[in-house]
């Protein structure tokens, strides 16, 4: 019987199908040491995991390397969890890492997380609470060590960017069991002495638990109370701790920190230099355009023969004039006319012309005498005829 031949790439392919169709090898957290870690510019990182008994080759591509929270070092202690396959161009298996983390901290994980969603809920990072940074503060309070490089390096930037502005130092720990209380108490003073327009606090990089106190219920009470805005400087740009998410700004470093604070001297002499020299140009173009409307009117009618604007006005008021006068003369005839037409209309109608006819109006003492039961006889009674009046007695 003839016995089949495979190529390499079968046979590696054959093993990752296996590998593959593990579910024991599909999701599973390792412990041990890291070692040969190298981080490549494409973004993706290679080490191994070690231990007493053997060893396991590992990579961690961009996408998750880029959430990593701590820098990872060659003979640090490591959790990793990932999926193990075969790489089927080399013929090796190793561990593709979705996360990373230091061994032994787990714990503080926990607490960290549970810390972030109690006061997510109360509201600790609502953008709405968030208060903005002065443009140009004049006077910056440093909530940190007083001899850690970091405030070194904070008041070198601040010094250079911003030399206006007054700098303090607020001593404090930033690393222990008493550092949460000194932060939370050094924060309170500022706010009660206003002796700031912008507190900064922070510290330089560490481990996780270097940088626990930053995590602290106390600090972020403190930064929540504060009605001075606050900017958390903790650690490197992969650090994140609730300080960060409590401040009105964070800060990547504690020197990125200073740089937001204050704006760049040099920035702002070359913008009021740009100002300058828009006012220059708008100025120059402003009196341009005066100097020709001044030339226009020195040539103008009105200024060398002052008295056409007068004969003008004058022309102008003697067509109102005529027009005026028109216009009265035609009211008044309109109203002659129906002054005339009303006249004849109550001409026609006056009792005086039906008293010319040789009719009379007889008045008793009653007035009016319209019927024969109007009066008595022996009553008086005038009659008004067209030329006077007769009296005379009813006899029937």
């Amino acid at each position: 019987m003839k016995m089949p031949v495979y190529s390499v790439s079968q046979v590696n392919g054959h093993i990752r199908d296996l590998l593959d169709a593990d579910p024991a090898l599909s999701g599973l957290f390792i412990r041990g040491e890291l070692s040969n870690y190298k981080m490549y510019p494409s973004g993706h990182h290679y080490f191994s995991l070690k231990d007493e008994g053997g060893s396991l080759r590992c990579v961690m591509f961009r996408r998750e390397a880029s959430m990593l929270r701590f820098k990872p070092q060659n003979g640090m202690k490591a959790v990793a969890f990932g999926r193990v396959a075969v790489y089927p161009r080399d013929g090796q298996y190793q561990l593709y890492v979705t996360t990373l983390t230091p061994d032994g901290v787990g714990d503080l994980h926990e607490a960290f997380e549970r810390l972030k969603e109690k006061l997510s809920a109360k509201g600790y990072f609502d953008e709405a609470h968030k208060k903005p940074i002065p443009q140009f503060p004049r006077r910056i309070a440093l909530v940190t060590s007083p001899a850690g490089a970091a405030v070194r390096d904070m008041i070198r930037i601040l010094g250079a960017r911003w030399p206006m502005a007054q700098v303090y130092v607020v001593p404090c720990r930033v690393q222990g069991a008493e550092a949460p209380g000194e932060i939370a108490a050094a924060i309170a003073w500022v706010n009660a002495q206003s002796a700031a327009d912008v507190i900064i606090t922070g510290r330089g990089g560490g481990s996780m638990e270097d940088l626990w106190c930053f995590n602290d219920e106390l600090v972020a009470d403190a930064i929540y109370a504060s009605h001075i805005p606050v900017i958390s400087a903790v650690g490197h740009e992969p650090d994140v701790t609730i300080a960060d998410y409590v401040a009105d700004l964070r800060a990547a470093t504690p020197s990125n920190a200073a740089e937001l604070a204050v704006p760049d001297q040099s920035e702002q002499y070359e913008r009021l230099a740009q100002l300058t020299r828009r006012l220059g140009k708008a100025m120059d173009h402003r009196l341009t355009g005066a100097r020709a409307e001044l030339e226009r009117a020195s040539r103008s009618r009105l200024l060398q023969d002052p008295m056409t604007w007068v004969g003008d006005r004058r022309m102008l008021l003697d067509r109102q004039r005529d027009r005026l006068c028109r216009g009265l003369q035609m009211s008044l005839g309109v109203h002659r006319e129906d002054m005339a037409r009303l006249s004849a209309s109550l001409d026609a109608l006056s009792p005086l012309k039906v008293l010319g006819r040789g009719y009379s109006i007889a008045y008793g003492p009653r007035g009016v005498v319209k019927s024969k039961k109007d009066v008595k006889s022996g009553e008086t009674l005038k009659l008004k005829v067209s030329d006077g009046d007769i009296s005379c007695v009813v006899k029937e």
